[in-house]
């Protein structure tokens, strides 16, 4: 009888010491999980950030649709510096005021502004120039982690370092022709 019991010790040793390397295992996982969630999670509040700029920028244009074509630009958002926009009105009011969006300058906190996107800049350009006119409204910024590089859009090209990081939501804005000029039959911006 007490040569068995000699070959059970430190068996239970043995289970205790694969126990903690199992849950230490699990442990790391959850740790990498929540890595990945919280990436998610920041990958998410940029594009909704984003698609409220977009449609912000949809409703300027569309409520001054007289003045449409001033809202062109290459690319607003790109600076660091939060404008002032009180003595602009109109097309160049509204521009100044989406670069101070897209700057996150309606969040601030320590002084840094907070409330956009890494690195955001917002486009609109012009793709149908005659009646009735359609716009390309862009929002890009920088993602976290790489991605297929946006096709739909070349604003904010090369400014991002890798393709694949760079983000973009694009809309298209459509000014319909409302009054033809009876001589020629073209449309007449009213």
């Amino acid at each position: 009888m007490l040569k068995f019991q000699s070959a059970q010790r430190g068996t239970t040793m043995m289970e205790v010491l694969i126990s903690i390397v199992i849950v230490v295992l699990g442990l790391l996982g959850l740790a990498g999980l929540q890595s990945r969630a919280a990436v998610a999670e920041m990958e998410s509040f940029q594009r909704a950030q984003a698609i409220i700029l977009l449609q912000d920028m949809a409703d300027r244009i569309n409520a001054n649709r007289r003045n449409s074509m001033d809202y062109v630009t290459a690319g607003v958002g790109t600076g660091t510096a939060v404008q002032q926009c009180a003595a602009l009105t109109a097309a160049p009011r509204d521009l100044c005021e989406w670069h101070n969006a897209l700057l996150g300058a309606a969040e601030s906190a320590g002084g840094l502004q907070v409330g956009a996107m890494i690195g955001a800049r917002g486009c609109v350009t012009n793709i149908v120039p005659a009646m009735p006119r359609e716009f390309q409204i862009a929002v890009v910024w920088q993602g976290v982690v790489k991605t297929a590089a946006p096709g739909a859009t070349d604003c904010g090209v090369g400014q991002y370092g890798d393709e694949l990081t760079r983000r973009a939501v694009t809309a298209n804005v459509i000014i319909g022709c409302l009054q033809n000029d009876l001589a020629t039959g073209l449309c007449v911006t009213p």
